[in-house]
């Protein structure tokens, strides 16, 4: 049955919104002013996902959203439930408005004929391209259930790494962040009124203090226009970043860094190690389960080299081989896939990769982090140093001249 989005009025004149299941727009008006409402927007659900395709203020739905449907749709399907009622039981489960919402338009793409792979194209912003080839997958192999079950796995063990990264990373944003605002503090307020004292006196004033009146001189007349350039350099860069070339010149770059670059291929292996993984073991043939494990990686020149490998799988080199041209997977990657191929357990020897690359990346993210700490703090505290030297030094000369 379709469903359709409604903006309503009650009687006492508040306004009300949601869902309803109808056969028709009429129909759906009839349900509505049964309900002592008075419609005066209704939408079908593929009118609905148009719009917040092209709405910048709609971020879809969060993780853990995906990570409990995507569970609860596995547990429903590996106990024989068809997959319409498994919707309909997940959105009657589903404790946000939006959630609920979203898991009725599924069913009602299902249950006119659609794949749910197809259905979830219709929300790329609550599904990304990812979710859609794995249940695509999943659908095509017959082992939608267990291809949902690793979804969930792999979807929760991202968010998890994640968090710990947002955790970790959380202290030294918040120390720049108190850091910036006590040095501007300083500057624009404690060293001008201090420093006024000298100036009126006419007093020759030591290199360090001149230094700093002129930055707070910029700073409270000029801190604007730098904010701005600041923004304008922002923007800047991420249209440059946009293109192809640029893009994959950068990345290349970043590999090459020393702590950052390990950091950023082992974000990269873990996803692709993970997707080529639930894909493989969903039954997908090799060749295409590459290419969509190449499309969730964040690193062009990863994909490039995973681009690379899929043409030389087509030629009938060995998978391990192919990836192992460029050298910027790491090695234990390719013995797994190796022994992997060598064996026939090629889906369990890339989740045993993806583990170990996602252990290895949070002990190397905790140690980063524990280094940055004091680093900042030391910063931190040589710039407070030298404003408070600034300031007192006029004050030691004056106390020399008077002996």
């Amino acid at each position: 049955m379709p469903v359709f989005r409604f903006e309503a009025m009650d009687q006492a004149g508040r306004s009300e919104s949601g869902i309803v299941e109808a056969d028709s727009l009429r129909q759906a008006r009839t349900l509505l002013r049964a309900r002592g409402l008075i419609p005066f927007s209704l939408a079908t659900a593929k009118e609905m996902a148009a719009l917040r395709r092209h709405a910048w203020f709609y971020r879809g739905l969060s993780g853990s959203d995906r990570v409990t449907v995507i569970r609860q749709l596995a547990s429903l399907l590996n106990a024989g439930i068809p997959l319409d009622e498994a919707l309909t039981a997940a959105a009657s489960e589903a404790e946000r408005p939006v959630l609920r919402e979203r898991m009725l338009e599924l069913r009602s793409e299902v249950l006119g004929g659609s794949p749910l792979a197809m259905a979830m194209a219709a929300h790329p912003k609550d599904f990304p391209d990812l979710y859609q080839a794995l249940v695509a997958a999943g659908e095509q192999s017959g082992r939608l259930g267990w291809v949902l079950e690793r979804l969930a796995d792999y979807a929760e063990a991202r968010d998890t790494l994640r968090q710990k990264v947002w955790m970790a990373m959380a202290y030294p944003a918040i120390v720049t962040v108190v850091a910036l605002g006590i040095v501007i503090f300083l500057m624009t307020t404690v060293v001008p009124q201090v420093v006024s004292v000298f100036t009126s006196n006419h007093q020759t004033l030591p290199l360090l203090t001149r230094m700093m009146i002129t930055l707070s001189d910029l700073i409270r007349n000029w801190g604007w226009i730098l904010l701005l350039g600041l923004l304008a350099a922002g923007v800047l860069v991420r249209r440059t970043l946009a293109r192809p070339k640029v893009r994959l010149n950068w990345d290349e770059h970043l590999l090459r860094w020393p702590i950052i670059g390990k950091s950023i291929r082992g974000y990269n292996t873990e996803r692709f190690a993970s997707t080529l993984s639930i894909l493989v073991g969903g039954g997908v043939p090799i060749l295409p389960a590459l290419q969509g494990a190449a499309d969730a990686l964040a690193n062009t020149a990863l994909r490039r080299d995973v681009a690379d490998a899929i043409t030389r799988v087509r030629e009938g080199a060995s998978l391990a081989r192919a990836l192992g041209v460029h050298r910027r997977f790491p090695p234990i990657l390719l013995q797994l896939i190796h022994s992997g191929e060598s064996t026939g357990r090629l889906p369990e020897m890339l989740d045993r990769a993806a583990r170990g690359e996602a252990s290895a990346l949070e002990r190397r993210i905790l140690l980063l982090t524990t280094l940055l700490e004091p680093v900042l703090i030391l910063i931190m505290g040589l710039i407070v140093a030298l404003i408070v030297v600034a300031v007192l030094l006029p004050i030691i000369e004056i106390n020399q001249m008077v002996r």
